[in-house]
């Protein structure tokens, strides 16, 4: 059995190797190329290129490497071709993975296609899923309302899990060691994109004016971002925490009282450690004029939807302005019974995501193996 998977940036990768790993324990005969980061090649691919050349975010970046793309991409089908594996997999990066799994269909329909991370048509451009199933066959999908949806435009489509129900947790004792050195604390999240952190920052930060007393507020990020996070608080009335090394990053989601955070994946990271949230987000008015007429829910944070609750406050757009997003704070810092109310719909969260089943991975290579032997 052959199996060619294409993974363009590294949310895409981690879920790759994740895939990996499951059909290695379930099909070790499995052979396996591809395009992948160090996630996928620590499970023993070895990408028809760096992974990083595919890493391009926004239009002004996009533009002046459209010709390698292409390339890139044109690369990629041939070699998928040339393998005439079983199945082709494409993981995330839909301008990229799409594509290739389009003209790889053109060229040889006899290949399967299996495309990991469904597109988010519940929340706004419903016809992509059909433009998708002329070149899918299979959706593996992270969020168990999304089967239908696809199912609706002509593809099957399973729920394997999110794969933060398997991210490692901080022990009890890293938990201690963070709340001993620095006590009651409240995570600020403003985003890991740079047009993110320059709009979000300086409404995050003024917006701590309205933390209570004792309680200190945390910034996680990564190390390619520090620089960018140390410049964006510089300003900032109340001087924050930064921590950057995974261990304490993941001492501080499980130690925290509550969190102020950008809209995204994270709220399933803060779900995963209990921790009560305050979501915001901004973004240029042109886009948020589009996408309010775009957006087909009335919440766009996750918790919010997997939980069929909106316990999560949120403020978004015009919404986004320090003293309300600092009240809101505040208030969840302050009132014990808001904080464990809303733990109830992080829980149900957690537990409609795959928590405490078998891991996600795992689910995905069962669900791409039976696709190929149905």
């Amino acid at each position: 059995m052959k199996l060619f998977l294409v993974a363009g940036e590294p949310s895409g990768d981690r879920l790759g190797a994740a895939l990996m790993a499951g059909l290695q324990q379930l099909a070790p005969e499995v052979e396996i190329a591809g395009v992948g980061g160090n996630a996928m090649a620590a499970q023993g691919l070895r990408s028809l290129f760096p992974m990083e050349r595919l890493s391009v975010m926004g239009l002004a970046e996009v533009l002046p490497r459209l010709p390698e793309l292409f390339a890139l991409r044109d690369r990629t089908v041939r070699a998928v071709l040339d393998a005439a594996p079983d199945a082709l997999v494409t993981i995330d990066s839909p301008d990229f993975g799409l594509r290739v799994a389009a003209k790889v269909r053109a060229a040889n329909p006899a290949i399967r296609t299996v495309h990991y991370v469904a597109p988010s048509v519940w929340a706004w451009r419903p016809g992509r899923a059909e433009r998708m199933a002329r070149s899918i066959d299979h959706v593996l999908a992270l969020l168990p309302f999304e089967p239908p949806y696809m199912e609706a435009a002509g593809m099957t489509c399973d729920f394997v899990g999110h794969p933060v129900v398997a991210e490692p947790r901080a022990s009890e004792d890293e938990v201690a060691a963070f709340r001993a050195r620095h006590g009651r604390t409240a995570l600020v999240l403003p985003g890991s994109r740079g047009g993110e952190i320059a709009r979000l920052a300086p409404v995050f930060g003024t917006a701590l004016r309205r933390l209570p007393d004792g309680v200190r507020p945390v910034v996680p990020t990564l190390p390619h971002l520090r620089e960018r996070i140390d410049d964006a608080v510089a300003d900032w009335p109340v001087k924050p925490v930064i921590v950057d090394r995974p261990s304490r990053r993941r001492a501080a989601f499980a130690a925290a009282d509550a969190a102020l955070a950008a809209s995204g994946t994270v709220s399933l990271e803060l779900a995963a450690n209990r921790v009560p949230m305050v979501i915001a987000y901004d973004m240029a008015w042109f886009s948020r004029v589009v996408l309010s007429r775009l957006l087909r829910v009335d919440t766009v944070t996750l918790v919010n939807l997997v939980s069929e609750t909106r316990a999560v406050p949120e403020f978004l757009g015009a919404a986004c302005k320090p003293g309300p997003v600092g009240d809101a704070l505040a208030r969840l810092l302050t009132v014990p019974s808001l904080r464990e109310a809303q733990r109830d719909a992080l829980d149900m969260t957690m537990d409609r995501l795959g928590r405490g089943g078998e891991a996600p991975g795992l689910r995905a290579a069962r669900s791409v193996l039976a696709r190929i032997e149905a």
